[in-house]
């Protein structure tokens, strides 16, 4: 099982518990001898803190090592962290851990067997679990012990439905129209008028009958053409616009609130400072 720093895990770990943080707290022996500071803290993949990353004080030979969880009470309110039984002879036979290693099965073990109770313990490494050494991983003591309070709030996402459509095209719709063309028609006029020697002989040699047609004219009237011709009459253009709205919405929502209760007279103190489960 892969195990990863703090904040490779959770970049803003320190909002997580609401603004502490484990890195730099001194690390304190139950009778107040101080032995080292906490430098990282390695979780799994699960974010359960596995082990705190401990820079030893120069007595120990000053080096990194690998603490189980389990075997530490970390105490915000005095800014410390409380080590049950760590020995230098521990601290010596103890590998050294280094940030740029990668802490795998072998390693750990070699870590397991320098704070188990039975030395001679072997586990199966497929399947090994934490709670094989449940007192290494679990703060299950009763100063230990941690509740953690729960509450509900409403989360808001926005789903993109579709709700319509809109599909725009083109009929043809036909009516008459009427143009008015001006055009120019012949015609012929025959005037018959009274002859300006009317009554004068005229000589024979002069007499010209003749029968048959004696004239041609030719008529002509222009005649409308009409044709038809496309001409743009109007453009259209389609485009989307977003509208913008706030939409409220309510929900109840539930808290966990801590109900104390004691018998007797009991000294109790009790602070405001939320403690996170680092479990």
């Amino acid at each position: 099982m892969p195990l990863y720093k703090l904040e490779d895990f959770d970049p803003s770990y320190r909002d997580t518990f609401g603004g502490d943080d484990i890195k730099g707290l001194p690390l304190y022996t139950q009778s107040g001898n101080k032995i080292g500071t906490v430098t990282d803290a390695l979780v799994d993949p699960d974010g359960r803190f596995r082990y705190l990353v401990i820079e030893t004080e120069s007595d120990f030979h000053s080096k990194r090592i690998l603490l189980p969880i389990g075997l530490s009470r970390i105490d915000y309110s005095q800014q410390r962290v409380y080590v049950d039984g760590l020995s230098k002879q521990q601290v010596e036979t103890l590998p050294a851990y280094k940030d740029d290693m990668t802490v795998d099965y072998d390693y750990e073990e070699q870590v397991r067997r320098n704070y188990r109770p039975e030395q001679n313990l072997t586990y199966d490494r497929d399947s090994y679990n934490y709670q094989n050494d449940a007192s290494l991983y679990n703060l299950n003591e009763q100063n230990h012990q941690t509740f953690k309070l729960y509450e509900e709030r409403l989360i808001a996402n926005k789903n993109r439905i579709k709700t319509g459509e809109v599909t725009v095209g083109k009929h043809i719709e036909t009516e008459t129209a009427t143009v008015s063309v001006p055009i120019e028609k012949e015609r012929v006029v025959i005037e018959r008028v009274p002859a300006t020697a009317e009554g004068v002989a005229v000589s024979p040699d002069d007499t010209q009958f003749q029968a048959g047609e004696v004239a041609r004219i030719e008529l002509y009237e222009e005649t409308p053409e009409i044709q038809k011709e496309a001409f743009v009459r109007e453009e259209v253009r389609v485009k989307k616009v977003v509208d913008r709205d706030v939409v409220e919405a309510q929900e109840t929502v539930r808290r966990e609130e801590l109900d104390i209760q004691t018998e007797g007279n009991l000294p109790l103190d009790e602070t405001n400072r939320q403690q996170r489960d680092i479990l």
